[in-house]
């Protein structure tokens, strides 16, 4: 975890400068592809994912290591060919758990996060999940494990593979010529993302196209049919963590709502989407018939929210880098905390960026325990060893970032009082 750590301490300026980068560009061209709270909302998604993953936060089935170990057939070296091997044999298992992930009603909830936006752009790539609790992703690398591809081999592919997913993720490419017949390109990833009837559940590969266009899922993006991205049924929030767990809480509902014993327990396996006919019957929900008619989520937020929201993403951004800076010298329990609070964090601003009152409690509970810290450790993190004034500059943020919360929420409860009032 702690080389994982230390990646993302460069992959995330990386990945932030690119971003940056085609929102400059959208600027000059007059064609901005970004809205700001969508784009704050997918950075933030982001940091959770992150942290998530540095953390270790995940029940891990079955290791790559024991299938090695039982399965393998040959005993090989690392060399550039197996290198190579493993490549391929990590996009055809991933092709097969993205599969997955859109076709059963329990895997959907851990993707769901990625498609929530109804922009698209180098952000939106950072939508990942941290419900993705389970780690299962080593039994789709049974092929691998068979030939006997070492797990120093398939460890640093994993992230350079996901990493290497992040370029198509805009729209600023057309068609990209003989490429199209090789690798996903921003087009073919542009149909994945739509949910257009032309366009839903297609596109499914990570690197190389051949397994859609092998396993019968591939999809051009059709001239006549512009993409309209989301999700069907539209998660009208900018609070990932909600996003994380609003497909899974709506299984709960529907499994404990059900009549039918057999549905209670069918409806996790059943295709995306599939309700219990009695629980449908009752509780409808809506979902999106015409994509072209669809409203975006937007709640025309003030100029002064969106610099806010702007500010605490930074500031948690930087919290977290040095959280990963100084990940060796914190101990287990500490990192814990540490991103439980950035959770805290991440939840109060982007609650308030919904105008829920929500917003005040986690934003409390984020400063609250900030500022324990600083007081019963002089301290945050050991940040006193790298500036010697940290402990007060993380103490002023604490207070600033409360009395700011303060000052939106108390505005937002005057402005639902109006509206009782009227």
């Amino acid at each position: 975890m702690e080389t994982y750590a230390n990646a993302l301490l460069y992959a995330i300026p990386f990945f932030i400068g690119l971003v940056l980068f085609e929102i400059g560009y959208g600027h000059f061209i007059k064609k901005q592809m970004h809205k700001p709270m969508d784009t704050i909302s997918s950075l933030s998604s982001g940091l959770t994912n992150i942290i998530k993953d540095s953390l270790g936060l995940v029940l891990i089935i079955v290791s790559y290591p024991f299938l090695l170990e039982h399965l393998a057939v040959f005993e090989i070296e690392a060399t550039w060919l197996v290198y190579v091997i493993a490549f391929i044999c990590i996009d055809f298992a991933s092709y097969w758990n993205h599969r997955l992930s859109h076709k059963i009603n329990f895997f959907w909830n851990q993707h769901v996060i990625h498609h929530s936006s109804e922009e698209f752009n180098l952000a939106c790539a950072l939508r990942q999940s941290i419900s993705n609790l389970l780690g299962y992703f080593s039994i789709l690398l049974i092929p691998a494990a068979f030939l006997g591809v070492p797990h120093e081999v398939i460890a640093p592919l994993a992230p350079i593979h996901l990493f290497a997913q992040f370029w198509y993720h805009t729209k600023h490419f057309g068609k990209l010529g003989f490429l199209e017949y090789i690798i996903v390109t921003p087009s073919q990833h542009r149909v994945h993302h739509a949910i257009n009837k032309e366009y839903i559940d297609k596109n499914l590969a990570a690197i190389f196209c051949i397994w859609d266009r092998a396993f019968g899922t591939f999809q051009e993006e059709l001239d006549d049919v512009p993409p309209v991205y989301g999700v069907l049924k539209p998660v009208n929030t900018w609070n990932p963590i909600l996003i994380n767990f609003q497909h899974i809480w709506r299984l709960i509902k529907d499994a404990w709502l059900t009549n039918n014993w057999l549905d209670k327990l069918k409806i996790w396996f059943m295709p995306t989407g599939w309700r219990p006919k009695d629980v449908a019957e009752k509780f409808p929900i809506t979902i999106i018939e015409d994509p072209y008619s669809q409203k975006k989520y937007d709640l025309n937020p003030s100029k002064a929210l969106i610099y806010w929201s702007i500010f605490q993403l930074i500031t948690t951004t930087i919290l977290m880098l040095f959280m990963f800076y100084n990940y060796s010298n914190i101990d287990t329990p500490n990192l814990l905390f540490y991103g439980l609070i950035i959770f805290l964090g991440i939840y109060g601003y982007t609650s308030l960026m919904d105008n829920s009152k929500t917003s005040l409690l986690a934003e409390t509970l984020f400063c609250g325990l900030g500022i324990y810290i600083i007081l019963t450790t002089n301290d945050w993190f050991g940040l006193s060893e790298f500036i010697s004034f940290g402990s007060y500059l993380m103490l002023i943020y604490f207070i600033i970032s409360i009395i700011g919360t303060l000052y939106f929420t108390s505005k937002l409860f005057k402005k639902q009082d109006v509206v009782v009032s009227s």
